[in-house]
């Protein structure tokens, strides 16, 4: 594993251990040349997931970047970052499954939306009117109306 501080190639292993819900293994290192201590995680990957964009535009799926753009909508809202984590390895694990090498970019959104839904309605409206391009106050409106009569009629 390559030093994030001095890009040399060889560290040592300190400590391991499963994460919280067992997902991951997080393991302490310590660079063997600049002596600098880093944490690294390692995760199952089932199979290569490439994200069909628009335009079919093609790229690999990027675990880290469904974890910021869900982050972003629950920042500074009662969320815990255990739950945004279980709620992004579980969305990973579901597409993996799948058993196809691609995924739409729209079937990640809507797997996305499914699970803030659950988690916490705001964090929900803000996803979505980034995931279903809101341009004017109404359609905010209109799509906090929609989730607050769901909510009245569970």
């Amino acid at each position: 594993m390559r030093c994030p501080f001095c890009s040399h190639e060889d560290s040592q292993v300190k400590d391991s251990r499963s994460t919280e819900d067992g997902a991951a293994i997080r393991r302490r290192r310590q660079c063997e040349a600049c002596g600098a201590r880093f944490t690294t995680f390692e995760r199952i990957q089932l199979r290569e997931l490439t994200v069909l964009k628009s335009e079919n535009r093609r790229e690999p799926f990027d675990r880290e970047k469904l974890m910021r753009s869900v982050s972003i909508a629950a920042r500074k809202r009662p969320v815990e970052a255990a739950r945004i984590e279980k709620l992004v390895t579980g969305i990973q694990r579901r597409l993996e499954t799948l058993g196809e090498g691609e995924v739409t970019s729209a079937r990640i959104g809507e797997l996305v939306m499914d699970g803030l839904k659950g988690l916490d309605s705001v964090a929900y409206i803000r996803f979505a009117s980034v995931y279903r391009d809101f341009n004017e106050a109404r359609d905010f409106e209109a799509f906090a109306g929609a989730v607050e009569e769901a909510g009245r009629g569970e």
